[in-house]
Order: structure tokens, then C-alpha cells, then sequence
């Protein structure tokens, strides 16, 4: 099961989970493709884009579960959004605006 005290990183090519009490490592997965690398976890499951690949990864071991190489699409960034990051927007926009509008009064 998927640890909620695990903080998921995308760093230099690698997915990388640490701990958020102690700050160990958990696991780490090298991905095959760049750098830069983006991170997802929606509903548990963990997703990670690099050149224009994505991938899931098991929560508990990061090993690579499926990955898909977009064909037709290059090697660019790749920006990740689900379910529950659209909500997360959703909810910052309302606080954003809740915030401008009680300024203005």
C-alpha cells in the first residue's frame, strides 16, 4: 500500500520517494529519457513524464508498472494533470479569488 507520508520527487532523470518524517529514501527509479522529470500521484498511483515518455509506478517499490512512448509526439515536456490535480487548481483559483475580492472590499 501506498505510504501517504512518502513525498515523490522528479530529479535528474530519477522518481525518487522520501519519507516526509525522517526525509529516508524509500526507493528510487532511474527513468530511461532526460533530466527533467514530472511527477504525478493521482488516486495512489504514481506517474512520472520524462522526454516525452510517461510512466506508472508501483507506490510501494517504484518499479515501472507500463510506460508509453507517445509516438508521434517528441522527446518535449510532458505536464501531467488528473482528477484530483484539477480539483486541487480548482480550489486554489477559489481561494485566489475569495482573497482578491476581499481585498478590493
Amino acid at each position: 500500500m501506498f505510504s501517504t507520508g512518502a513525498l515523490i520527487i522528479g530529479v535528474k532523470g530519477t522518481v525518487v520517494a522520501v519519507d516526509r518524517a525522517t526525509g529516508e529514501t524509500l526507493w528510487s527509479t532511474h527513468l530511461k529519457g532526460g533530466q527533467f522529470v514530472t511527477v504525478a500521484v493521482e488516486d495512489g498511483a504514481v506517474f512520472a513524464a520524462t522526454s516525452g515518455r510517461l510512466y506508472r509506478l508501483d507506490p510501494t517499490t517504484g518499479d515501472v508498472r507500463w510506460s508509453n512512448e507517445l509516438p508521434g509526439l517528441g522527446y518535449g515536456l510532458v505536464c501531467i494533470a488528473g482528477a484530483s490535480s484539477a480539483a486541487l487548481f480548482g480550489e486554489n483559483k477559489k481561494r485566489q479569488d475569495a482573497s482578491h475580492a476581499s481585498a478590493a472590499t
